[in-house]
């Protein structure tokens, strides 16, 4: 488990952080959760920091802020105010890489295995999957499109995102930050 940092990571500590994992931000046990944001996998500079959503340029954070889920615009090293906002992060699967096409589908399926589990147990009222493809390959939906989804997904509603990852080139902020509105104004 990565300890946190609040700087940026040098190209030492980002090569150290291969494979490495970050804690869920969860609320505690019984406390109500609205939405649960599930990312793809860390990527090397959040498990370096031990913050989600961490490396520069991910618009995670910012489509928060937009959306109206947070008053004002978190910095990655605040993640632990989330479960203050009924919100939680996880990811499909713990394990950090430079990229996410550097899972396997194999590893995919079973974080959808892990997070069911983890869904059942915490009972968000959203559960939000920042990642389409991902998603499809993790539970075998090929059709699915980002947006609401009609299947539960345990107690949870299942809201579908766009990747905030400033890879994601045909996704723009306000694109994100109106899906993350659209879900925000469904998840009370």
């Amino acid at each position: 488990m990565a300890d946190a940092m609040v700087g940026r990571p040098g190209r030492a500590e980002l090569v150290a952080a291969q494979n490495r994992t970050i804690r869920d931000v969860l609320p505690e046990d019984g406390s109500p959760t609205a939405v649960l944001f599930c990312g793809i996998n860390p990527s090397l500079y959040s498990a370096a920091t031990g913050h989600h959503f961490a490396r520069p340029g991910n618009r995670f954070w910012p489509a928060l802020h937009r959306s109206g889920f947070t008053g004002r615009l978190l910095a990655p090293h605040e993640q632990g105010l989330l479960p203050e906002y009924g919100l939680g992060i996880t990811n499909l699967v713990a394990r950090a890489t430079a990229r996410a096409d550097e899972l396997t589908a194999e590893e995919l399926r079973e974080g959808g295995v892990r997070l069911a589990a983890l869904v059942e147990r915490h009972a968000p009222r959203v559960l939000a999957v920042a990642g389409v493809t991902a998603y499809r390959t993790a539970f075998g939906k090929r059709g699915t499109v980002i947006g609401a989804q009609e299947e539960m997904f345990g107690p949870a509603r299942l809201w579908v995102l766009p990747n905030p990852s400033g890879l994601n080139a045909s996704w723009t902020l306000d694109r994100i930050a109106e899906e993350f509105k659209r879900l925000r104004a469904h998840s009370s």
